[in-house]
């Protein structure tokens, strides 16, 4: 793995250990908590195909 990609991954673990604890609080019903997954899910697909298509 290059410096880059070890930097990215480390910078998106931390930003999940920001988000997460305030994630779950607020999503305290299962229904609720795998509608704003499957919406997240989308958004990341988008952009990884996004950025797929501009290289």
């Amino acid at each position: 793995m290059e410096t880059d990609q070890i930097m990215s991954a480390v910078f998106l673990i931390a930003v999940l250990a920001l988000i997460l604890p305030g994630f779950l609080s607020t999503n305290n019903k299962l229904k609720r908590i795998l509608t704003n997954l499957s919406i997240w899910t989308i958004i990341v697909l988008l952009i990884i195909i996004i950025i797929y298509l501009i290289k």
